[in-house]
């Protein structure tokens, strides 16, 4: 079924009588229609200051999220 959606992964979540809290908690946070109709794509990072081999990963986090055309700036 989801495979026939134009986004099957993120359409499910927003499309739909019953995912209308899920919009109104999208649009509460800043999302618009045309944001809506468009696929979400989340950028998760495990950046930390306790070891020096984590220190690098919000810099990878930014610069993945800049790559999908994210109007967000990343949290520190």
């Amino acid at each position: 079924m989801t495979s026939q959606l134009p986004r099957p992964r993120s359409g499910p979540l927003t499309t739909g009588p019953s995912r209308a809290p899920a919009r109104a908690m999208l649009r509460a946070v800043g999302l618009s229609e045309e944001d809506l109709g468009r696929p979400q794509v989340a950028v998760a990072s495990s950046w930390n200051e306790v070891t020096p081999c984590n220190v690098h990963l919000n810099g990878l986090a930014a610069a993945a999220k800049g790559r999908t055309g994210s109007r967000w700036a990343p949290r520190a």
